[in-house]
Order: C-alpha cells, then sequence, then structure tokens
C-alpha cells in the first residue's frame, strides 16, 4: 500500500509541475484556458473557476491544459485571446515551459535533500589505502586523521589535495590522529602520469548539510549535470555504444517500491531523477511530444506562416500512437523481467 500511494504522490507531483508550468505561462500570456486536468479518461472531480475547470481524471499518467485555440476546428479558433493568435515566441514560451517546470521540480527536490539531510563533503580522515602506494608503504592506517603536512595544518580535503600534488617525489612529513594520539609519518611521495603528486588515500565521507540557498543553487546545479549525463547517456544510446535500456510504468513502480523501503530521501532522489527524464523526453522532436510542437512553431516562425493545422495535427496523432505502442511494448518487456 505505501508502494501505491507513493507512486501516486511521485507521478502527481511530476504532471502536476509540468502542466502547471504550460497553464502558469498561458495566463500570464492572456491565453484563454477553458481546463487544468491532471490524469486522461473519465472525469472523478472537478471545480470550476472563473473561465478555467480544474479537474481530476481517472487514469494518472499524465495531464494536459486545453486552450482556446489549439484545435483549428474550436468554436473558439478566431477568438483573439486563443492560443493560435499569440506570437510565435509567446506560443513558444507556452510549450517549453512544461519540460522546464519539470526540471525546476528536480532541482527544488534535491535543495530539500541537500538541505534536510546533506550531501557527501570528503574530510581529512583516510578511508582507503592503495595498495604498493607510499601511504601504505609508510604505515598509514584507515582511520587515521590528517591534521598538518610539513607543519602546515590542514582542515580540508581540497588543502590535503591541493598541498600533495604540487609537491612529486618529495619527501614530506604527515602529522595524523590515531586514537586520539599525534602520529608524525614521513613519506616520498609518487608522481601520477599527469605531473602531480600522490600518496594513494581515499578520504572518508560525511554528510554536510547546507543553507537553503546553497542547497537551491546546488540543487540547480546537479540537475544540469544529471540532464548533460542523460543526454551523453541517449547519444551513445542512439550510436550503439550503450544498451538500449528504457522502462516504463511498471519499471518506475518497482523503483518507487525500491526507494520507499530505503527512506525519503532516497525516494525523493528518485522523484527528482525521474523529473529531469520527463522534462528531457518531452524536449525531443518527436511529434505529439512539446519538442515538435517547437519545431513546427520554428517552422512557422521561419516561413512566416503556419503549417496546416490539419497535418500537424495528423502528424502529432500519429505520433501519440507509436509513443502509446512504445510504452505498451516496454511495459510487456518490464513485466517479463520481474516475472
Amino acid at each position: 500500500m505505501q508502494t501505491l500511494w507513493a507512486s501516486i504522490v511521485v507521478f502527481g507531483l511530476l504532471i502536476f509541475f509540468h502542466e502547471f508550468g504550460h497553464f502558469i505561462v498561458a495566463k500570464l500570456a492572456g491565453i484563454k484556458v477553458h481546463e487544468f486536468s491532471l490524469g486522461f479518461g473519465p472525469r472523478l472531480a472537478g471545480l470550476p473557476r472563473g473561465e478555467t475547470t480544474y479537474n481530476l481524471r481517472l487514469l494518472p499518467l499524465g495531464g494536459f491544459v486545453r486552450m482556446a485555440g489549439m484545435d483549428p476546428e474550436d468554436k473558439e479558433a478566431d477568438d483573439e485571446r486563443g492560443f493560435n493568435k499569440k506570437p510565435v515566441w509567446q506560443r513558444a514560451l507556452v510549450i517549453v515551459a512544461g519540460p522546464l517546470m519539470n526540471f525546476l521540480l528536480a532541482a527544488l527536490l534535491l535543495a530539500v535533500i541537500f538541505a534536510a539531510q546533506g550531501m557527501p563533503a570528503p574530510t581529512t580522515t583516510v578511508s582507503k589505502l592503495l595498495p604498493g602506494q607510499p601511504a601504505e608503504k609508510a604505515g598509514l592506517r584507515p582511520g587515521d586523521r590528517i591534521v598538518a603536512i610539513d607543519g602546515q595544518p590542514v582542515q580540508s580535503w581540497e588543502q590535503i589535495s591541493q598541498l600533495i600534488s604540487g609537491l612529486p617525489d618529495r619527501r614530506i612529513d604527515l602529522t595524523v590522529v590515531r586514537n586520539q594520539n599525534r602520529k608524525n609519518i614521513t613519506l616520498v611521495t609518487a608522481r601520477d602520469p599527469s605531473g602531480q603528486g600522490k600518496i594513494g588515500i581515499y578520504p572518508s565521507q560525511e554528510m554536510q548539510r547546507m543553507g537553503l540557498f546553497t542547497a537551491v543553487g546546488k540543487g540547480m546545479e546537479y540537475t544540469a549535470r544529471i540532464s548533460v549525463l542523460i543526454l551523453d547517456f541517449i547519444g551513445k544510446m542512439i550510436t550503439g555504444r550503450a544498451p538500449a535500456e528504457l522502462g516504463g510504468p511498471v519499471r518506475i513502480v518497482q523503483e518507487i517500491h525500491t526507494a520507499v523501503g530505503m527512506g525519503i530521501f532516497y525516494l525523493l532522489q528518485l522523484a527528482a531523477f525521474l523529473s529531469i527524464n520527463l522534462g528531457l523526453f518531452n524536449l525531443l522532436p518527436i511529434p505529439a511530444l512539446d519538442g515538435s510542437r517547437v519545431v513546427f512553431l520554428a517552422v512557422e516562425g521561419l516561413r512566416g506562416r503556419p503549417v496546416d493545422p490539419a497535418k500537424e495535427n495528423f502528424i502529432h496523432l500519429v505520433g501519440f500512437g507509436l509513443l502509446l505502442l512504445l510504452i505498451v511494448v516496454i511495459t510487456y518487456n518490464d513485466v517479463l523481467q520481474i516475472m
């Protein structure tokens, strides 16, 4: 039951932020919004407010924002507040706002993790020694805390790394604390292929909490890093340099089940990762996705006139059908793997 509720919350959060991005930018642009819906299929509940109805629908696998002027057969296709009557740049902003909100959600979730739990940070305590390297030969042990190098106090792993890197093939004295007692260890550093000094140690890690603004900044930084890694993997997958591994709703629910068992911070981390994936996926120029709609708007901007709405809708319809087929195939494979 915990997995069920966690899945509903995670999917609902991702969908809400995505559709809210479209919705809020459309409102700011003065576009008439008929409906804001979470889910597809039969309506479970609705709340009319002004010109917009807010609906909750049966199938929680998506959502939509229905605006005036998006359908060429809409009775309000000629409404001055319709989507189709707005400049190309405003319509493009409405479209990309959905994926951008998924990136924002990921950054906020990561910020919560960094502020409440912290993030791993290296310390001055040794956790591991490389066999045959100067530190092991000189008698350094895991658990030793380095407090000085050649008499110069060090308070961070960055200081240790910087000092040793600048002293290749040099005799140095390490002052360490072992079992609450100070001990001096003398060794000769080695030289790595780049010409920097090394002694063959790894630092231990500890969780360090951050202030709110620092956590938000780190959340944005890590969102960008993860996005680059995902795009790099997609590129390798397309070129055959990495295996094509795709997961659907069943795989995601399985991962949520695992995350629930590991704790709330693992669940938040998974939700952030899924949100980044959703944002990137929607920006792909595949028919029926936001990325393809931006492509059509770019063509309109270059030509000075829109693509025939009937043809564009047909392309999106075919793309939507192919995406549904892909989801069915992926779900089938996920079920087979679980069984």
